[in-house]
């Protein structure tokens, strides 16, 4: 396990939200080493070509990751993690409200556009 990846109890958390059962051959790349690769390359910012092979091949990254966004995987973790975070009392949800308003009126004919300059 190298810095960054999912620890022991952070995965035995995490693997019972994943859905969905494996169809087919058995993988070469277990479900965890793609999940910190997607973990590694949006903390970094790097490209999908640059995940490191110990993730696993970065198309096989990179098509869980796309395949989560589209079936809304992603949304359903995040909100199952601030879900958690909040019930322990981890999470300060601050509201920010800007009545900020400005109002511009746009000149409608020729004669007003002449006028305003």
């Amino acid at each position: 396990m190298r810095r960054g990846d999912l620890t022991n109890r952070q995965w035995a958390w995490f693997q019972p939200l994943l859905t969905g059962h494996q169809v087919g051959r058995p993988p070469v790349w277990t479900r965890r080493q793609l999940i910190d690769g997607i973990r590694w390359r949006t903390r970094t910012g790097t490209p999908w070509q640059d995940v490191s092979e110990r993730y696993g091949p970065w198309y096989h990254t990179c098509d869980l990751f796309r395949r989560w966004r589209r079936d809304a995987t992603c949304d359903r973790i995040v909100t199952l993690l601030q879900a958690k975070a909040d019930a322990k009392g981890l999470i300060t949800w601050l509201v920010n409200v800007d009545s900020t308003v400005r109002r511009a009126h746009q000149p409608t004919t020729s004669s007003d556009v002449h006028a305003a300059a």
